[in-house]
């Protein structure tokens, strides 16, 4: 920390908004945030530096912030003690376990409880006091096939490699636009596209997998325009092609795989000419593709989100990484490598036994810890025993950025306690009978620990606090604490740990030293005691206070992949059952056929400075203020008598929405591009003034009940849609 001037300082911390962490500098006088910018004293994370962390302090100064519980009396909120909310929330709950059993009560997190070191740990150690599996996370919209393929494959849902791009000499890029997204997603690589330009300016080749043309697909090489939902059509294809040339890494197939067999039988069977049909893309294109990707000195595939928003999606994502490993792109200059980090982030994961819970309705099995967020609302309505009659939202906005959020309303409006967690009140949270109010992460510290593993190098950095909360403000892992004390309910579902952590308690209060109540920093310092060492240095905690910038902690290093396998035969299986019965599945099934009267799919794109539905509301990101607009193909548009910049109506079988339509090339012919977390309102508690709001939610239009059966991820970005022109005075429903 360094002064500025008498009053102002400069805090050196890390943005949290999403897996980047770029390293910045806050300015902050009189305990108000006067300006972040970029660290550009960090060695490794502020390269990607945007609007997102630049305007961090509006919502910490929200006009709309709640800043003390509020419990709902009527159609308004009033404010109330925190001892109030957490004896009348631990009464109410306890009320409906003791009548209905522990599954009676439920929880949801979002996006933002991951990048807390705190959040996650406590939430779940308050549902194992609890009892429950009820629990539902928002991975299942768009990231849980990653975590299948990497269990199915590598033994850990969490084994994510990360992309060596300095030395690639082919990037084949399925579903991702790093010229926006940052090459960020389970994984890290601070300034990566315009690392990979770079390369290509030294004549490596960047090709693009997307329906649309993309921000990146324009700086590509080569775009190729595939059919939504058919990238596994595609990258099938070329892995036949590898195989039946001869074109593999003869010696990675034998020996650091298992089920190569299985995985020639699944090829044998697929025909090239019906997977190109079924892609859209010309035989001849996909055959040069595969030759030149496997005969690349290095080369990657990389799958993002676009793979994965599809009943498809899962054997997408598994096809690229079985192209990574049979090309010998594993662990290997210019391919995906594996960083072990300074903590087993693996290891420690593992010792978290799966509960083997199935959902009460459907059956089918958690993944990553979470039941799918389309099932939710069935599971509210549904009576019977496990039912769910309460409710906590975490960091979540489930309406929003789910399926069918009209039906999953409805379904909140019903529980008998709905419990938010959050900075404002969105949509989400217009049922609830409690808000309480969070900690944003400039108020609070961080390590993010378990996802060292996940950068492109050995790094780490303790994420300070720049400013403190609002008094009436705690940080979420104290609220489950809380929660589990007054329910008596062992946190963690461990006896004595509820009476360790008052005794502490009382030790802080006798003593007047706060630090001596148990916190989460307890936790960072023995994460830290137990890190392993990194290109022989072990982490210790006076260095994480000492490098305010944070830490690399050595060059890159590979040859850790194979060792890190969890798969009880440290091998790769490379065609796991469940994934090529699927796989065959798709196969045999015919072509997806255009449904009468929706002739659309509606498709997704990512804005630098938009966040699921996270951010969408505040001006400094967005100062046009123009919210959603929907890309037609122009010869599309034509034929449906659709002009630049009408209003237009989009529907599907379960919803409707309204929105301004504009011309463009970008999205390939019947595809139809609206981008996804718009739509939340932002209400008033206090009922003085009008929701706010910007844009539409596209997901009213996604039916939640088709699902990929492994990933169980709904159809998000490859829903068929109608749309029409909306004539002037005609009555529309509400944008």
């Amino acid at each position: 920390m360094g002064d500025l001037g008498t009053d102002t300082q400069t805090v050196f911390t890390f943005c949290r908004y999403c897996l980047a962490s770029c390293g910045v500098a806050v300015s902050v006088e009189g305990n108000r945030v006067r300006k972040i910018s970029a660290d550009k004293q960090n060695p490794h994370s502020w390269q990607d530096f945007c609007a997102k962390g630049r305007n961090a302090a509006q919502l910490v100064e929200h006009p709309r912030r709640i800043q003390v519980p509020m419990r709902r009396v009527g159609e308004k909120y009033v404010e109330a003690t925190w001892d109030e909310a957490i004896s009348d929330i631990a009464a109410r709950m306890t009320a409906l376990i003791d009548a209905d059993g522990p599954d009676a009560v439920a929880a949801y997190y979002g996006n933002p409880a991951g990048y807390s070191s705190s959040n996650l740990i406590f939430m779940n150690g308050w549902l194992d006091a609890v009892g429950t599996q009820n629990r539902y996370a928002v991975g299942s919209v768009d990231q849980n096939a990653l975590h299948v393929v990497a269990e199915a494959m590598y033994g850990s849902s969490i084994m994510v490699p990360v992309s060596d791009i300095d030395n690639c000499d082919y990037f084949l890029l399925v579903g991702a636009n790093p010229a926006v997204s940052a090459w960020n997603w389970v994984e890290t690589v601070p300034g990566g596209w315009q690392r990979a330009l770079a390369r290509q300016k030294q004549g490596a080749k960047i090709v693009v997998v997307d329906p649309l043309r993309t921000e990146s697909a324009d700086k590509a090489d080569v775009h190729l325009a595939v059919k939504p939902g058919q990238d596994w059509a595609l990258l099938l294809a070329m892995v036949k092609i590898i195989l039946d040339e001869g074109l593999e890494h003869r010696e990675d197939c034998a020996q650091l795989t298992t089920g190569m067999p299985e995985l020639r039988d699944l090829v044998a069977a697929a025909d090239l000419d019906d997977l190109a049909a079924r892609c859209g893309l010309p035989r001849v294109q996909i055959e040069a593709t595969a030759r030149e990707f496997a005969t690349a000195m290095a080369a990657m595939v990389v799958t993002r989100t676009g793979i994965s928003l599809h009943v498809s999606g899962t054997v997408g994502e598994w096809l690229g990484h079985v192209l990574n490993v049979i090309t010998g792109r594993m662990d290997r200059p210019g391919g995906r490598r594996f960083e072990p980090g300074y903590i087993d982030a693996l290891k420690l994961t593992a010792t978290v036994k799966p509960s083997g819970h199935r959902s009460r309705l459907t059956g089918r099995a958690m993944v990553a810890g979470a039941h799918a967020l389309s099932e939710l609302p069935a599971e509210i309505t549904t009576p019977g025993p496990g039912q769910i009659r309460a409710m906590v939202i975490n960091s979540g906005n489930p309406v929003i950025s789910g399926p069918d959020g009209a039906a999953l309303d409805q379904a909140l409006s019903q529980l008998d306690l709905l419990v938010a967690i959050d900075f404002v009140q969105r949509e989400s949270h217009r049922h609830a009978h409690w808000l309480l109010p969070a900690v944003h992460w400039l108020e609070r510290d961080d390590l993010l620990a378990l996802t060292s593993n996940m950068h492109d190098e050995p790094y780490v950095q303790y994420g300070v606090r720049a400013v403190q909360p609002p008094p009436g403000a705690r940080e979420e892992w104290r609220i489950f604490v809380d929660l589990a004390l007054a329910m008596d309910a062992p946190l963690f579902g461990v006896k004595g740990i509820n009476a360790f952590v008052k005794a502490t308690r009382r030790l802080a209060a006798l003593t007047r030293r706060p630090p001596l109540a148990f916190s989460p920093h307890w936790i960072d310092r023995m994460i830290v005691a137990m890190s392993r060492k990194v290109n022989g240095r072990k982490v210790k905690w006076r260095d994480l206070m000492s490098h305010p910038h944070g830490m690399v902690l050595g060059p890159r290093e590979y040859g850790h992949f194979a060792a890190a396998l969890r798969t009880e035969d440290k091998r790769v299986h490379i065609a796991p059952a469940d994934l090529v019965a699927r796989a065959a599945e798709l196969l045999a099934a015919p072509p997806p056929q255009v449904p009468p009267g929706f002739p659309f799919q509606v498709g997704n794109r990512r804005h630098r400075h938009s966040m699921n539905s996270f951010l969408n509301d505040l001006p400094g990101l967005h100062p046009g203020g123009k919210g959603s607009l929907v890309l037609i193909h122009p010869a599309d548009a034509a034929e449906h008598e659709i002009g630049d910049g009408d209003l237009v109506r989009m529907s599907s079988p379960v919803g409707a929405v309204e929105v301004r339509a504009v011309l463009s090339e970008r999205p390939r012919r019947g595809l139809i591009v609206l981008d996804h977390g718009w739509g939340s309102r932002i209400f008033d508690p206090r009922g003085d003034a009008a929701p706010r709001s910007f844009g539409v939610n596209r997901n009213l239009l996604i039916d939640g009940g088709p699902v990929d059966p492994l990933s169980q991820t709904p159809a998000m970005s490859s829903s068929y849609v109608a749309v029409e022109p909306i004539r002037p005075n005609e009555h529309t429903v509400r944008p």
